[in-house]
């Protein structure tokens, strides 16, 4: 049984998620207010988190870069309409999907499965995948430039993963959706740009002139080394 925690200051959202996530097998554990996230993720160590970003205490930005110095598990933005760059600032600080209030149930459960669905890499012959002076490792998931070790969130390791496998193929946005995030409807194509940034941030030398995550103007994004 999968562990949810949900961050959510408003009530009834709150108990109408709890309710019927837990309908569908979830266990369920919930923090009504900022200060109470980082120790509710702490004592449960839940396998996804669904955190609001307009949070009494901390707000769901500060609670989202905390969580990231330590951990990679999948958070998912709650986010109202009206608040796209705080939708924005939520994916760069590590969020790996959102959705809207008012939200569609379907879709979050939909969204919720496909992040906790376990990765795994196809084998080969050859585990260990390159881009430029970066290796993958596809057995341990274990990223490193040089003697460095990279940290990425299991989503970032698809993502690169999905692109440095076939070097100089060109993947649109869309197909990037459909085989990271295995969206299966139309989605915002922002999602992959924001988290294109943050991989960038990871393993590029200077992500301004990047060298290894390649931008196809008016078609996706392509690995290098260029």
């Amino acid at each position: 049984m999968s562990k949810l925690l949900i961050v959510e200051d408003d009530d009834a959202l709150r108990e109408q998620l709890e309710i019927g996530l837990a309908a569908q097998g979830f266990e369920i554990f919930v923090a009504a207010t900022g200060t109470d996230a980082i120790p509710a993720f702490e004592m449960n160590k839940p396998d996804l988190i669904l955190l609001d970003l307009m949070l009494p205490g901390k707000n769901g930005i500060e609670i989202c870069n905390e969580i990231r110095k330590t951990s990679g598990v999948p958070i998912i933005i709650l986010t109202a309409r009206t608040e796209d760059s705080d939708m924005i600032r939520g994916l760069e600080a590590g969020a790996d999907d959102y959705i809207t209030k008012p939200y569609n149930f379907d879709i979050l459960l939909l969204k919720i499965k496909a992040r906790l669905r376990p990765f795994e890499a196809k084998l080969t012959e050859h585990p260990i995948i390159k881009i430029g002076p970066v290796e993958m490792d596809t057995l341990s998931h274990e990223v490193r430039k040089g003697e460095k070790k990279i940290s990425l969130t299991p989503l970032e390791f698809k993502l690169l993963l999905t692109l440095a496998s076939k070097p100089n193929e060109v993947f649109t946005r869309e197909s990037l959706l459909e085989q990271v995030w295995e969206y299966t409807y139309k989605a915002d194509t922002r999602l992959v740009n924001v988290h294109v940034q943050r991989l960038r941030s990871k393993i590029e030398d200077d992500q301004e002139n990047p060298k290894l995550v390649l931008t196809v103007r008016g078609w996706g994004y392509k690995a290098g080394p260029e």
